[in-house]
């Protein structure tokens, strides 16, 4: 692994480069707040720092796991000419190639900070929401809770006897959103000396003592140097008289074998000491499937299943994500958005810089971007995606709310985070697309994809 100084140095050296490229596209405001997409499309001198910077830093990574560039190409599915190019600093990136570096970011067994200072590097926003970078420490601990982390809080404290909640998140919105802001409220509630962060670390070794060395290393469990231990130390701050609370991430990226002896460790424990081992797990698709599909992990079955809540205008106002936005302003943008995280981002940007933004107009200009380019493609590549995603978008109600949902289109629209749950007059649960604006990306997306075709090419 990059040790922590080299790490905050790369950070470092992206943040030096997009104050130089913000300082001068806006010399007449260095300070005002500009978007990693209109750094990105500078031009000249930045440009090049920047394919340099994201040179650099992939080339590292790849070394770091031995990856070839014919790996890293067949993994996330570019040619392997694109990859030397961005491993040369010939290139970087596209605008709709955001996907991509995520899907390389994982490859590469990244944390969730190497991966934000990756996207950085190409040009594009973060996509762990919780990275403290860009906050002081002072600010963060003071910053109020968003209503979404304190009904998380609210409804694994009522749980009993085993307080295990597992919080699903679709697409865009950080493994799990508001990390830092979970981490800051658990303190609060739990003492900050009560709170645990488990982040089950990637790895091909079939050796479960190291990697439960690892794991405890990385979350302050000091002198564990196997799983035996690693229950151990944890059973003995549970004899503690305070509750301990864990924040579980990363949980369905563990290997099986040491997903299944963790899953283990932790019911017994919740079961040893029972009302004691506040439990939060948060993943996306692949831990619902290990509930829904596998439903051979008995700590997933004994877990209450909850969605992360939807966004209020309230919880916007004053915080970073919404500078200087009143609650008029930010209830245009998640109306507009249907509180798409990305969507949701760019429409208070918009704001930000235009208040005087109509909401036709904010949808006007929000449909002119290609932010959802890829959450649609992989129904664009094909003639018969094409004609189901037509079909789908020409439909107002997709199909009743279920825990796994069995048709494969409408799993992986309310993963990709495209489609959400209402409830009708008559009291039933329904799924429907998030906002008017994401039905007509999806429509213009499916033209210039037909357009692509026509002429010989294959979207991509």
């Amino acid at each position: 692994m990059v040790g922590l100084s080299a790490l905050n140095r790369e950070a470092a050296m992206v943040k030096v480069s997009l104050t130089r490229m913000r300082q001068a596209r806006c010399p007449e405001d260095s300070n005002g707040p500009v978007s990693f997409e209109v750094l990105a499309a500078s031009a000249g001198t930045d440009a090049t720092m920047n394919r340099q910077q994201f040179a650099e830093l992939l080339s590292q990574h790849m070394r770091r796991i031995r990856a070839s560039a014919a790996d890293v190409a067949a993994e996330i599915g570019m040619s392997r000419e694109a990859v030397n190019n961005w491993r040369n600093g010939d290139s970087i990136p596209g605008r709709r190639h955001r996907d991509r570096v995520l899907a390389c970011a994982r490859y590469l067994r990244l944390s969730e900070q190497e991966t934000n200072v990756l996207l950085r590097a190409a040009g594009f926003e973060p996509e762990f929401p919780g990275d403290t970078e860009r906050q002081e420490p002072d600010q963060a601990q003071s910053e109020p809770a968003r209503s979404e982390v304190l009904a998380v809080f609210e409804q694994l404290q009522r749980l009993k006897p085993y307080p295990i909640l597992m919080l699903l998140c679709p697409a865009h919105l950080g493994q799990p959103p508001e990390r830092h802001a979970i981490l800051v409220e658990a303190g609060r509630r739990f003492g900050r000396d009560r709170v645990l962060h488990l982040q089950p670390p990637y790895s091909l070794s079939p050796d479960t003592d190291r990697y439960f060395a690892a794991l405890a290393a990385h979350c302050g469990l000091d002198g564990v140097n196997s799983d035996l231990e690693f229950e151990t130390a944890l059973s003995r701050r549970l004899r503690e008289p305070a509750p301990l609370f864990c924040l579980v991430s990363r949980f369905e990226q563990a290997p099986p074998q040491h997903r299944d002896t963790l899953a283990g460790i932790l019911r017994s424990l919740s079961e040893m000491h029972s009302g004691k081992l506040f439990l939060l797990i948060c993943g996306g698709e692949g831990l619902a499937s290990l509930k829904f599909e596998g439903g051979d992990l008995s700590l997933l079955n004994i877990a209450q299943t909850s969605r992360w809540p939807e966004p209020e205008a309230a919880s916007l106002v004053g915080t970073l994500s919404a500078p200087g936005l009143d609650a008029s302003a930010c209830k245009t943008a998640l109306a507009v958005s249907g509180a798409h995280p990305l969507l949701l981002a760019e429409a208070m940007r918009l704001l930000h810089e235009e208040n005087d933004l109509s909401p036709s107009t904010l949808a006007a200009r929000l449909e002119e971007s290609d932010l959802l380019w890829t959450s649609f493609l992989p129904w664009l590549k094909h003639a018969d995606g094409r004609q189901r995603l037509t079909a789908l978008l020409n439909k107002d109600a997709l199909g009743p709310v279920r825990p796994w949902l069995q048709d494969p289109d409408l799993r992986a629209l309310y993963w990709s985070n495209l489609i959400v749950e209402q409830r009708t007059e008559a009291h039933t649960r329904v799924l429907v697309w998030r906002a008017d604006l994401v039905r007509a990306l999806g429509r213009r997306a499916l033209h210039e994809a037909n357009a692509l075709t026509e002429s010989g090419e294959t979207p991509s």
